[in-house]
Formats: structure tokens, C-alpha cells, sequence
């Protein structure tokens, strides 16, 4: 049975992220787990492609989160020039459509700055000085980012990955978990194919079965998640560039994890609208609703026994949820949503579907969304729940953090010089 330092489950832009600083920094052997056939199957690369700037986050609840999406910016701008990875600045305007909506512009716009944002990249204009940017656009106002960038996070996961090999890292696809046996020193992690392997330690950061796994340690075993599909619409290339910018519209409800379908504009040309925030039963469901009853009523069961069934008892939640399926069902409802701004589009300018991606909140036990990710330790063990947006955008630095944690706890010993010039890690941590 073949023995590794470091086991990561999870091929997506995390677990490869933190697959590289580990090979580029220590001598532990590593191997990184998935299911899948390649990295980035699954959220890392069913995404909109934007690197966020974080003006939308809140500097002191979300502080970690926006500090590495802030830092990462550079990054990933290194990583695609020097992999020749798709990189294209096209800029984000988050919409208000009422006097409302514009103090929470107002309110980002002070959060931007905090987070590091330069003055020169965010600006907040009233709709006449809109217009001169976006013709088609119609609002009350809107906080200009010229720093967002749209680029193919599979890709430059894919480039990640093979750095990583290079520094000595084995990926084991095609590997499903299907359960742990733990000793005072080793984790034996089996696979449903009856083969198995061992670790000293496990880093989990599986997306949307992260807080399975974690359970199978004994953690956050009051706590459950809800997989919610968001779906999208390809314009038609007649029409796709009626605007040429990102377009957002500020959240009708915060409380909750989701975005009111925007327009997007995707590093390949082409441009898109969504997403909803469709509930499925799991975090592969793509298409359809149920494709696994075993899993569905499981799932179910989740809802009406964990602190999600809470959730259920609040009637914006369930008003919502009821016009994410209206969306779903109807093209014509999520176009609609996006005419309150761009009142120009029609629903036949829209021909086909995108691709859907699947977002995983994690519920509290007292039935509420958990904002932040979560991290916990067990045994030889540390997991990372509950990672969602803009995670991909901040994972280069996001995981070196968690790569100074690992080192602080004595995980990982004695780093060496690093192997490549790619990323410089004590840079990135001397500025979280």
C-alpha cells in the first residue's frame, strides 16, 4: 500500500493550489485525490471565469476572503502571461436600480478602498455618466471596477497542476472516497474500486462533499449544506455585445448566497446571463433534478432533520426559491430579470443554455447561511468547509495561508527555498 506526508481531496482550484506550495516548498510527499478524470471538473471550472476585485466585501467579516482575492489579482495575472492563459480586463458595473440599491453602491464603493482597491479602478457614476460607457444600460447608478478581469480558471488550474508534478506531486484521478480508517499516526483512506492508500495527514477542500467528509471526522456534525444549480443563457453573437462590460445588480437579498442573474463576458467572446439558484439533491446534478434517488432522499433527510429544515420556515427564503425555479423553467423569467437594466434584450437573442455550475452553502445549526469558510482540525486532519465565492478568485493566496498554518501547527517542517519563481510566498503572506 503506497504512503504519503500530505493526501488533498479535491482536484479543484484549492487542492491544486495548495498541492503546489507544499511541492514547491517542502520535501513531504504529496498526492492530491479526485474523482474525476483531470482537475477542475467540477466549481473550479463550471464558473464564470471572473477574477473579482473585492469591492462587494465586507474588510472585517470577510477580511481573509477579500485581502486573497486582493493579493491574488497579480498572481493569476503572472500565471496566465506566463502560460499564455486566457486574460481579458474587461471591467464589472454593479447596478443599482433605486436610491436603495445606490447606498449599498455607496457602501461598496468605502468597502473597495479599505480592501486595497486603487481609487483609479473604482468609480461611482449616476446613469448619465453611465451611459457614455454602456449605451444600453439603464439604472440609477453604478460602481464602476475597471480591474475585473474574465479569464478560464480550468485552464490555469490545469497549469497549476502541471508545476505541481513537476515538483513531485502525484494525482490520483479517478480515485472516489469511500471511507477512512484512522490510527495514532496514519489515515488509511479506501476508495470504491477496493484499492486504498495511506497518509500521515489529510487535507480535505473537496467543494461540495467537503462537509461530508469532514462529518466522517466527527466535525460540524450539527451543521448541513443545500446544493443549489446556477444555470445561464448564451447570447446569441448578433446581440452579445449590446453591452461590453460585466454587469451586476446589487443583491435583492443578502441574507442569502446568491446573485441576481447578470451578464457576463466570457474570456472565449462569448457572453452569458444567470445565474438562478436552483435547489438539487447533488453537487454533480447538472442537468435534470433527480439522477440519484439514493442521494436524493438522503439529501432530503438532511433538510428535515438538520438546521436547514429551519430555513423552510422563513417565507422570503421560500418566495425566492420559488422564483429561482420560475427561472429554470422559463427562459423568458431570467431575461426579464436582466431587461430591469439592459432593457433592450429580447428573449430570442438568447439560443441556448450554458454551462451550470453548483454552489454549496453550509447551513448552522440554528438554520442560518454561514457567510465565511470554515475551517476546522481532527484527526491528523484539516478541513476546509463551505468555500465558495470568490474562492476561486483568491485561492493562490488563500492556500498559501492555509499552507502557514499547516507550517505554525509543526505539519510541515523545515521549508526549503522555493523551486520556481511563479508565486512568491513570503510575499503573500507578509501582505495578509
Amino acid at each position: 500500500m503506497k504512503k504519503f506526508d500530505i493526501a488533498i481531496i479535491g482536484g479543484g482550484i484549492l487542492g491544486t493550489t495548495i498541492s503546489y506550495w507544499i511541492s514547491n516548498l517542502y520535501n513531504s510527499s504529496v498526492c492530491v485525490i479526485d474523482k474525476e478524470s483531470n482537475v477542475a471538473k467540477h466549481t473550479s471550472g463550471r464558473n464564470t471565469g471572473v477574477i473579482h476585485t473585492p469591492f462587494y466585501l465586507d474588510p472585517e467579516k470577510k477580511k481573509i476572503f477579500a485581502k486573497s482575492a486582493h493579493i491574488s489579482h497579480e498572481l493569476w495575472k503572472t500565471l496566465a502571461k506566463d502560460t499564455m492563459s486566457p486574460w481579458s480586463e474587461v471591467g464589472t458595473i454593479e447596478v443599482a436600480l433605486n436610491e436603495v440599491q445606490h447606498k449599498t453602491l455607496e457602501k461598496y464603493h468605502k468597502w473597495g478602498i479599505q480592501n486595497g482597491v486603487s481609487e483609479n479602478n473604482l468609480s461611482l457614476l449616476n446613469s448619465n455618466e453611465l451611459k457614455y460607457i454602456e449605451k444600453n444600460l439603464e439604472c440609477h447608478s453604478g460602481l464602476l471596477c475597471k480591474s475585473d478581469v474574465s479569464t478560464d480558471y480550468s485552464k490555469l488550474t490545469q497549469e497549476i497542476k502541471k508545476i505541481s508534478i513537476q515538483n513531485s506531486t502525484e494525482f490520483l484521478f479517478e480515485k472516489n472516497v469511500k471511507s477512512f480508517l484512522t490510527n495514532d499516526d496514519v489515515i488509511q483512506i479506501n476508495f470504491t474500486d477496493n484499492s486504498s492508500i495511506e497518509c500521515n495527514y489529510l487535507i480535505n477542500c473537496s467543494g461540495g462533499n467537503s462537509l461530508d467528509i469532514a462529518k466522517q471526522f466527527n466535525l460540524f456534525e450539527s451543521y448541513s449544506d443545500l446544493h443549489f444549480r446556477g444555470e445561464y443563457w448564451i447570447a446569441d453573437s448578433n446581440y452579445a455585445d449590446i453591452v461590453k462590460t460585466n454587469i451586476y445588480s446589487v443583491a435583492r437579498h443578502p441574507e442569502f448566497p446568491f446573485l441576481d442573474p447578470h451578464w457576463i463576458k466570457r474570456a472565449d467572446g462569448t457572453t452569458e446571463i444567470g445565474p438562478n439558484a436552483v435547489p438539487v439533491p447533488t453537487p454533480e446534478t447538472y442537468d435534470g433534478f433527480v439522477t440519484d434517488i439514493q442521494s436524493t432522499l438522503s439529501k432530503l433527510g438532511d433538510i428535515l432533520t438538520g438546521g436547514a429544515k429551519k430555513l423552510l420556515l422563513n417565507p422570503d427564503f421560500l418566495s425566492l426559491i420559488t422564483h429561482e425555479f420560475r427561472s429554470s423553467i422559463s427562459k423568458d423569467a431570467m431575461v426579464q430579470r436582466v431587461m430591469n437594466f439592459i432593457p433592450s434584450l429580447k428573449p430570442d437573442y438568447f439560443t441556448k443554455k450554458g454551462t451550470a455550475g453548483i454552489r454549496t452553502p453550509v447551513i448552522s445549526p440554528e438554520g442560518k447561511f454561514i457567510p465565511d469558510v470554515l475551517e476546522r482540525e481532527g484527526h491528523n486532519s484539516f478541513h476546509i468547509v463551505n468555500y465558495n465565492s470568490p474562492g476561486a478568485t483568491g485561492a493562490p493566496a488563500f492556500s498559501a495561508l492555509v499552507v502557514q498554518k499547516l507550517q505554525n501547527k509543526g505539519i510541515l517542517k523545515d521549508p526549503n527555498p522555493q523551486k520556481n519563481s511563479l508565486w512568491n510566498f513570503n510575499s503573500i503572506i507578509e501582505q495578509i
